[in-house]
């Protein structure tokens, strides 16, 4: 409830929200999508089920069950403010590890603990480490803004240990992060870790350690929390989108620019993975408002939609023009 009241405030929103519960049952009984879309009468009887919510669509629906309206209103008409709050402190400011791509969230457990858990845990998995049992393991320690904390690097790094299985299948068991140069940051903790030999029903435990500083109250304390992990698929874990996953970022200070990678995060697969009716294409619609500005200029074609060739020409024309 806390971070639906916080959307509202930084959205500016004015429409009511439904909010599931910590066990996830309103997304459970609707399907699990991740973008369904139901219209429900007034009995409260469905009456359009649409696995992937499409706003052309949804409108054409309205107006076959309600009407046309006399006006339309488009986003731009609410002058609604929808930056959302700059943190405090600095972030991207961390050389981040490069991330394989594909990894599949696995289950993750907090054990109990009188102080909240300011920073989330993530473990993601290659699918090869529930196949062969071998594969990288992701580990993140994400910051949970809505406690508005941030990380102090004035004292020990965060540092983790896990237990409960032996080092041979996963290593390090053991890991500190290097020292940051800034006194404070809000950057995620990440280690990519390697697994030998695991079972898909094996679990460990991790314990984490690290101060977290309040952004408001002036109080800085040491942390210790420890999580249940289970190498099992977390089908309620979703998918990370991860600006310059699986590439290495440049962090201020440092000269040069990472080689042979694309920049500003761009690659075919992230922007296939819009494609959601699974036709091979990305059309206007299915694209997000802030990549609609170019989207004429990458249909070479003329077909109103962006296929896997125009996308490869859209990678090799950033790469041009970075002199990669």
């Amino acid at each position: 409830m806390a971070h639906i009241k916080q959307a509202y405030r930084e959205l500016e929103n004015k429409i009511p929200w439904l909010c599931d519960n910590m066990n996830n049952d309103l997304k459970h009984a609707l399907g699990d999508r991740p973008n369904s879309e139901f219209i429900l009468n007034s009995k409260g009887e469905i009456v359009v089920l649409r696995d992937w919510s499409r706003p052309d669509s949804l409108r054409k629906d309205l107006e076959k069950l309600v009407g046309r309206t006399g006006t339309t209103t488009l986003p731009k008409d609410l002058n609604l403010n929808r930056e959302w709050v700059k943190p405090i402190y600095p972030k991207d400011v961390v050389q981040r590890p490069i991330i394989p791509r594909g990894l599949k969230p696995v289950t993750v457990k907090p054990q109990s603990n009188a102080t909240p858990f300011y920073a989330k845990l993530r473990v993601e998995i290659e699918p090869s480490v529930l196949g062969k049992g071998s594969g990288k393991v992701y580990l993140g320690f994400h910051l949970d803004r809505i406690h508005q904390v941030h990380w102090n690097n004035l004292a020990a790094p965060l540092s983790y240990e896990i237990t409960g299985i032996s080092a041979k299948k996963i290593s390090p068991v053991k890991g500190q992060f290097p020292k940051v140069q800034v006194e404070s940051d809000i950057d995620p903790r990440e280690f990519i870790l390697e697994a030998k030999d695991l079972h898909a029903v094996e679990s460990f435990n991790i314990k984490v350690h690290y101060f977290a500083c309040s952004d408001t109250e002036g109080w800085c304390k040491p942390v210790s929390q420890e999580y249940f992990v289970q190498l099992e698929p977390d089908k309620d874990g979703g998918s990370a989108r991860r600006s310059g996953a699986g590439r290495p970022r440049q962090v201020p200070g440092e000269k040069g620019r990472p080689g042979n990678q694309t920049p500003r995060g761009f690659s075919v697969n992230r922007l296939m993975a819009y494609d959601s009716d699974q036709d091979g294409k990305v059309s206007f619609a299915e694209l997000p408002a802030p990549l609609r500005r170019r989207f004429n200029r990458a249909d070479r074609n003329g077909d109103k939609a962006i296929d896997r060739d125009e996308a490869n020409m859209i990678e090799a024309r950033m790469k041009r023009f970075s002199g990669q």
